[in-house]
């Protein structure tokens, strides 16, 4: 296992959608354990293939270190789908490693249910609510190309703006490796 760089806001591959998985092998499962390692060493609960900078439609979610949920199963996603969502929404305060700093507000379903294929290539599919269902819905995001300034109004986007070219620019106090900013 290995701790990767961190995609940050402005790097492209944060923006595209993702590429469905076309096979479990023993390099994915490699990566996915170096996803977690990654995570649990930037004090993440949540984290996408494309903030590691792998084009995939495969994310993890560990919510196990959050009081109240230690009963939650860290899980990982390939290929998810979520088939359902409540018509009840709820407003959270939302972060992201590629995000580092930043916070905001996001109105999400209160529940869901998600599809998706696990490592032994079952598809499974669970209900989930509350944090655990945000968690899974702000990753799924990710695969899609959408991050937390695309989920808050226009107005606190504005207000958001310093902090986000600090984080594109690298200016940032960071605990964790990140990407290296490129210039194009």
């Amino acid at each position: 296992m290995s701790i990767l760089p961190i995609t940050v806001y402005g790097d492209k591959i944060l923006r595209e959608k993702a590429k469905p998985v076309e096979k479990i092998d023993d390099e994915l499962i490699f990566t996915v354990r170096s996803m977690f390692e990654t995570m649990h060493r930037a004090s993440g609960i949540g984290l996408a293939a494309n903030q590691v900078n792998l084009d995939k439609q495969l994310f993890i979610v560990d919510v196990s270190v959050i009081e109240g949920l230690e009963h939650i199963k860290p899980v990982t996603m390939i290929n998810p789908e979520i088939v359902e969502v409540s018509d009840r929404t709820v407003y959270f305060e939302e972060g992201c490693l590629s995000l580092p700093t930043l916070k905001a507000e996001v109105e999400r379903p209160e529940i869901i249910k998600v599809r998706f294929l696990n490592l032994n290539e079952e598809i499974e599919e669970i209900e989930a609510d509350d944090l655990f269902a945000r968690v899974i819905l702000h990753e799924y995001d990710h695969l899609i190309g959408k991050m937390i300034p695309d989920r808050v109004t226009p107005r606190i986007r504005k207000k958001l703006q310093k902090e986000l070219t600090a984080i594109m620019t690298r200016t940032v106090e960071v605990d964790y490796p990140i990407t290296e900013r490129k210039l194009t």
